[in-house]
């Protein structure tokens, strides 16, 4: 198995003015309780998180309608780096495309610091995908759109394709062939998104 999820630590960094992530024990057995427990704050667009299109229409699905079966299933894994702006000419000669492509851009495995400068997607490039049957897309960059992007024109594409995105995976060392994806967010029904653990298997 190959894990595609953000280790998750005090004060991982988020998009900027969003909720902070914190972590901090409110138990300790050290101190003289029973056992060890913590408490945690944070965005539900945390690190390796997936998108409900309720996150970028009123009329979207929420989280808890997403079917399974979208989540899970064969995966094509596709080199994209060196485009700021991914084009749909990725997708030349790849032929049949499976429900589910991931994009590596170049992301390094962990953030230091909230990325600001990555690689979005073309709607072009969306539009091809939905175009093919593709139900999920998958890449290592915090969002399909420009941080100042206020449009969100590759979000509105997904939602027009009926395509569910996974953001932030890290894809770093992961060959470029098909694997299968287990994809599992936490089950808030409610909600706009969240925190995902995000896994690829062989064939």
């Amino acid at each position: 198995m190959i894990d595609l999820t953000r280790k998750l630590v005090h004060g991982f960094p988020t998009w900027p003015g969003d909720t902070p992530f914190a972590f901090q024990p409110t138990m300790q057995i050290q101190h003289g309780d029973t056992v060890n427990v913590g408490m945690f704050s944070t965005t539900t667009h945390l690190g390796t998180h997936l998108d409900a299109p309720y996150h970028y229409s009123d009329q979207g699905l929420k989280l808890g309608e997403i079917p399974l079966t979208t989540l899970i299933g064969e995966c094509l894994v596709i080199d994209a780096r060196g485009h700021r702006l991914l084009p749909v000419t990725l997708l030349e000669g790849i032929g049949q495309l499976p429900e589910r492509v991931a994009f590596f851009t170049g992301e390094p495995e962990e953030w230091s610091t909230f990325p600001t400068d990555f690689s979005a997607f073309s709607p072009e490039l969306i539009d091809h995908l939905g175009h093919h049957g593709v139900k999920m897309l998958i890449t290592d960059a915090p969002s399909v759109d420009p941080l100042t992007s206020k449009d969100l024109p590759a979000h509105q594409a997904c939602l027009r394709n009926n395509i569910v995105i996974l953001e932030g995976v890290n894809l770093n060392g992961v060959e470029f062939k098909k694997y299968e994806l287990i994809c599992l967010p936490l089950n808030l029904v409610d909600a706009d998104g969240a925190p995902a653990r995000a896994i690829l298997r062989e064939l």
